[in-house]
């Protein structure tokens, strides 16, 4: 069965840049969004495996999506990926229910262990 993921990211560049990584690690990317609010729609529509989040966009940021996610479900799998790598951002996020947080730049193989590893700890 295959891995379904949603990215979200303010960038159309990012966003195909997460998609095509994740594509070669055999995920299916069923859907992007570009805010935190549109995350959390397009979350409670297609209800994926993992969600990829970029912690600033613009009206409602990565934390904002976050926190929506969680809410709908509290054992969502979402993986903040951004270039914001303050220690507070980063144990905010982890507090509000983000599994991991990737830094950018980041290596294609750290973005696929990361979500793989995601979804590892549902199986334990």
């Amino acid at each position: 069965m295959a891995k379904t993921v949603l990215v979200c990211d303010d960038s159309m560049l990012m966003r195909k840049m997460v998609a095509e990584c994740l594509t070669e690690d055999g995920w299916t990317i069923v859907g992007e969004a570009s805010d935190g609010n549109m995350a959390i729609e397009l979350y409670k529509e297609l209800t994926p495996d993992a969600v990829t989040m970029d912690m600033v966009m613009p009206e409602f940021d990565g934390l904002h999506g976050l926190r929506g996610i969680i809410e709908i479900n509290p054992e969502a799998k979402v993986v903040m990926v951004s270039a914001l790598a303050q220690t507070k951002s980063i144990s905010e996020a982890i507090r509000s229910g983000a599994q991991d947080f990737i830094t950018k730049p980041f290596m294609p193989e750290q973005l696929q262990q990361t979500i793989g590893a995601c979804l590892d700890t549902t199986a334990s």
